[in-house]
Parts: C-alpha cells; structure tokens; sequence
C-alpha cells in the first residue's frame, strides 16, 4: 500500500513538471505578479509615479502615430490620452536644458525653435519635439526659417546621394547653329547685260552659246550704226585737225555715251578713220546666261544681246523660320552644303537679311555670300545652310541644363553654401545649343545647380506649402 502511494505521488509531480515545461516553453507561464500586486518572489516594487508638469500634448489611444496640441477624440468617441511634461523625454530634456540656461544670457548663435515638421515631408507639423512611425525624429525650424520658405536645405550626404551639382554663371557668347534649306543663285551684281544704245545691224557673231564661258575682251560680233558711223567720221576730223586724243571730251565721249567699247575708240584714234564694222567685246568674265544676237539683224537701241553672269560669287538664298530669323545678325559665319558634293562644304558670311516674311510659309529669306571659284556651285542647287546665331558680345549665361521651365515661371537655384539653395526667378534671352542668356536674376560669379534642380524645386515647393499650412493653423 505504501509503496502505491510512492508511486502516485511521483507521478503527480512528473506530471506537474512536464506540464510546467510545456507552459514555459510555449509562453504560457503564469504571471504571479498579478497575484502580489506590492511584491514578487521577495521583491518589492515600488508604486508607479504619477505623470507631472502640464499637459503638452495628446496622443491616440492605440498608439497610432497620430497626435494633437488640443484634446480630441478618435471617430469611435475616445479620448486621445494626455501626454505631461514628465512622460515625453525629448521635451523634458529640452525643457531642461531651458531651466538650466534661465537667467543666462543666451548665446548670439541660438535661434528659437518655432516648431517640427514631419522628416519625410509630410503635411504634419507639431509643436513639441516628437517622431513618426518610423522612429525618426521630426525636423526643427528655427526663427528665421519661415522668412525665406522656398529656401532649400539639404545635408551633405543627400547632397551627394541626390547628385546636385553646381557650376558657375560667367560671360560668354551666345552661339546656336540655326540648320535651314536654301537653292544656290547669280549674284545679280555680276549679270552683264550686252546691248546697244543706237540702232544697228548685227554681223559675225561669235561662235558662242547660252552656257558657254567667256573671257573679258573676247569677240561677241560686230555691227555698223548709221548714228555711230557719223561721230567716228566727226571724231576722226577732228584728230585730223589737231585735236587731243582724250577720251573724256570731244567725239571720243561722244562715241563711248553710244556704247561704242573704248578698244573701238582708241583704233579710230590711231588709224584716223571709222571702219566699215566695229568689234564688240565681251564686258567681263563668265558664263552666257541667254544669247539673243543673230547674224544680220536689226538691233534696236536697249535690245538685250547677250546676258553673261559672273559666276566667281554666288548668293545662297536661305528660308529661316519667323522664330529664328530674330537671332540671325548680318555678317554672321554660315556654311554650306550641297548633296552631289558629299563631304565639301562652303564657307560664306550673311550678306543681307530680306525685310519682308514670306506670307505663305512664315519664313524670312536670308542671303549667304559664297566664293565659288571653282564653279562647282550652280543656279539653283538646293542646300543645307547652317547659320550661327545669337549675339556676338558677351552676356551672362548658365547652362541649359539649369533652367527650370514650368511654364509660368522660369526659375534657377542658386548655391548660398552650407547646403542652401535658393530658387530665383529669372528673365531669358537668347538660347544656344548648351547655354541660355540671363537677361535679368542672375549676376555673373554666383554659382549655380545645372543637375538634380527638379529635386530642389520639389522640396522647394513642399516647404512653402508647409509653411503655408502651419501659418493658417495659427490662426484663431
């Protein structure tokens, strides 16, 4: 009989153990302490202290990260729970700090800290120092602060993580390539036009067709003038006489204000007689544009014979759109192509801007004066114009990359140090392929952000809406 009851004895407190096991290593041990509310296992706790100092602020009931400087209540009707002075360490340090400096003189550095906004840029803002449902600690704006709100600042490494770069706004020309079609032209300054100023009959004419290439002093045709015939015979007479040879008086003028070539006056100077017929000369080099001279003719006074160009100059007439004609100045450099001479290009100047647009197209014509001594640039060719623009002296410029065009505005922040940036509005000028003009804003020597300026813009416009935000929650 002893010996059972040994043996449910030993079971029990097997039992008791295992089970004791089980609870403590599944987390169902039991709490005794809610059984000795003054003291366990021989220990003695004292009493919880009571919150103190004034209410600074509530907090949500359930611990949500939400909190108010005035009471309130959730939707369901609780009430946010007071948080004193004694129960938020941040504020009690800081209180503390400000208990300990009382009666100092305050450093001429410390600024006043006017409230906390929230660190990821969060439409939250709180008067006391708290933070988010991170764990990270709300930012301080200082006295100060709120005067310039579109101020950015950014630390070092965000800078660095950002990749804001800076660069420096100086003098510089303005230059863009404006890229337009034109057709090759004659320069109209070097079209001669052959005709005579009395009437004549036309004789011998020279061998020559619309195309061909002449010289200066080589034969056209020669022709007999009634009118003409009559002042050589008075001009040789008068050589006869004992009259100067001179071709600026007498007969001698009579004959050239007839169009009679100079060559043509001075044999009727020499020979002392007119001849039968008189050798016309070719007035220039270049090529006959239109031949109109026909053996045995009647040529009256003004027809045109002949039509030769000079083709050692060419025009090339340019189509610059309404927009970019403005930049385009007289004596710009421009250069030229044209397709069935790959690679060659042509180097020329702007010889005259057009005073009208064209009504159809919208465009204003720009001339382009070109050597062509080589004769490889012909009457209307097409080709591909490329015009330097902008003006010619320098003015203060940033690169493109640093302009900030929303539309409304056109703004550039600019580098103030120790991480501060300033968004200024500025006036543009003339654009060129890597620079813009800045006609008003910014001075030449201040430095500037040309990349991540969106991400300063962004955070820009987050402190002003901000700052905006906690000045009507201030109000009554």
């Amino acid at each position: 009989m002893k010996t059972f009851k040994f043996l449910v004895l030993v079971s029990s407190l097997a039992a008791a153990g295992g089970g004791g096991y089980v609870a403590g290593t599944r987390g169902l041990a039991t709490n005794f302490r809610q059984f000795f509310p003054g003291q366990a296992l021989g220990e003695t706790m004292p009493p919880a202290a009571m919150p103190t100092g004034k209410v600074i602020y509530y907090r949500h009931p359930d611990g949500a990260p939400e909190y108010s400087a005035m009471p309130k209540e959730t939707p369901d009707g609780r009430a946010f729970v007071a948080v004193r002075q004694s129960e938020d360490v941040s504020f009690e340090t800081v209180e503390k700090a400000s208990a300990e400096s009382a009666g100092a003189t305050p450093n001429a550095g410390e600024r006043k800290i006017l409230y906390y906004r929230n660190p990821m840029g969060l439409p939250d803002t709180s008067k006391v120092p708290k933070k988010d449902s991170m764990g990270m600690d709300y930012i301080p704006v200082y006295e100060g602060d709120e005067a310039d709100t579109s101020v950015v600042k950014v630390s070092l490494g965000k800078l660095q993580r950002t990749g804001v770069k800076t660069a420096t706004a100086e003098r510089a020309v303005i230059a863009r390539k404006v890229r337009v079609p034109g057709t090759v032209a004659f320069d109209e300054r070097l079209v001669r036009i052959v005709s005579m100023r009395a009437d004549a009959f036309i004789e011998d004419v020279a061998d020559v067709t619309t195309g061909d290439r002449v010289k200066k002093g080589d034969r056209l045709f020669h022709f007999y003038s009634k009118e003409i015939a009559k002042a050589g015979a008075e001009y040789a007479t008068e050589l006869r006489g004992g009259g100067k040879p001179d071709l600026d008086v007498g007969g001698a003028l009579q004959l050239r204000n007839l169009g009679v070539p100079e060559e043509a006056v001075r044999a009727i100077a020499r020979d002392r007689a007119v001849p039968k017929s008189i050798a016309y000369l070719s007035p220039g080099d270049g090529v006959v544009l239109e031949r109109n001279a026909t053996t045995g003719m009647m040529a009256e006074a003004g027809d045109v014979l002949f039509r030769i160009a000079d083709t050692s100059r060419v025009w090339v007439i340019a189509d610059v759109p309404e927009y970019d004609a403005a930049a385009i100045r007289k004596g710009a450099p421009a250069t030229v192509s044209v397709r069935n001479l790959p690679g060659k290009m042509f180097e020329g100047t702007v010889d005259l801007i057009y005073p009208e647009l064209q009504a159809q197209t919208r465009t204003a014509k720009v001339r382009v004066e070109l050597s062509n001594a080589d004769g490889l640039l012909l009457a209307n060719m097409y080709a591909e114009v490329e015009i330097a623009s902008g003006e010619p002296d320098p003015v203060v410029a940033v690169p493109n990359s640093a302009v900030i065009d929303t539309g409304d505005r056109q703004l550039v922040f600019v580098d103030k140090g120790d991480g501060r940036f300033e968004p200024r509005d500025v006036a543009l000028g003339a654009r060129g392929d890597d620079r813009t003009e800045i006609t008003k804003g910014i001075e030449a020597g201040e430095k500037i952000v040309v990349a991540a300026n969106f991400l300063l813009d962004a955070e820009s416009n987050l402190n002003a809406a901000l700052n905006a935000l906690t000045a009507s929650e201030a109000q009554p």
